[in-house]
């Protein structure tokens, strides 16, 4: 896997703001590439991220990250879904619009290193 589309994707979710999610397919608009691609990378390299703020489009995770996700929704004022399953991604999703220059300057450096 590229090394830089990996760093892409991780400051991509640390540009999501606090008490918001963004679904896979959000990200990997961002970043220029598909959201399977996305969810491999997170599922390798994303432990140390903000995680638990990307979501697929219904605003579910994998069960294996659910009980720690709902502590962290829950401290970030995230509601969930009433089946539990996830989080109510139509109310927190953070317009991809707006992450959009937060997420050219996170990786600004990336760009100016695979230009040279």
């Amino acid at each position: 896997m590229d090394d830089v589309v990996v760093e892409k994707v991780l400051r991509a979710v640390e540009v999501v703001p606090r008490g918001h999610v963004v679904s896979y397919g959000d990200v990997a608009a961002l970043v220029g590439i598909g959201p399977r691609q996305v969810g491999s990378i997170m599922k390798l390299y994303g432990s140390n991220v903000t995680w638990w703020r990307v979501t697929n489009s219904y605003g579910d995770l994998p069960v294996t990250l659910m009980d720690e996700a709902r502590e962290r929704w829950a401290d970030e004022g995230i509601l969930l879904k009433p089946n539990g399953r996830g989080c109510r991604i139509t109310e927190y999703r953070a317009d991809p619009r707006e992450l959009g220059p937060a997420y050219a300057a996170a990786v600004a450096d990336l760009e100016v290193a695979s230009d040279g």
